[in-house]
């Protein structure tokens, strides 16, 4: 008989995709470096503790349409664009509230290059004004 605590049992080393982390209710309603952090693996992770590999970067749950607002995520919070994990995108996609998403543009290091960093930083370029949404950062632990 197969073990249902079988997946349960599995650390996310174990899986080729894993949510590595989330932010709820992202203002994207002002412009500004680091207006939300994504903690990596709920703040578990430590940049002497391991790597993961990003394979997508989601916005979603908007509570309005934020489809002229552009956003970047980047690996430091000062808004140093070469720190990118994805590029600045505008999210067109997002056209109406909870039911339209969109994936981030992945930068080039992305691509090739395993990261540490324990947080992500959300950096707002142009604003919505009361835009909310969800971003979602899901990929690969290298290790743990």
């Amino acid at each position: 008989m197969a073990n249902g605590n079988a997946v349960g049992n599995n650390l996310p080393t174990s899986f080729a995709r894993y949510v590595l982390g989330e932010a709820r209710g992202v203002s994207v309603a002002s412009t500004g470096n680091a207006v939300a952090t994504i903690p990596i693996l709920s703040g578990g992770l430590t940049a002497n503790t391991g790597a993961y590999i990003i394979r997508e970067i989601t916005v979603m749950n908007a509570n309005k349409s934020i489809a002229t607002a552009n956003v970047i995520v980047l690996t430091t919070s000062d808004g140093n664009a070469s720190n990118n994990a994805s590029n600045a995108t505008v999210l067109s996609n997002v056209s109406a509230a909870t039911t339209k998403w969109q994936d981030l543009t992945l930068s080039t290091a992305t691509a090739t290059d395993a990261f540490t960093a324990p947080a992500l930083f959300v950096k707002v370029n142009t604003a919505v004004s009361g835009g909310t949404c969800d971003i979602r950062v899901v990929g690969t632990p290298v290790n743990l």
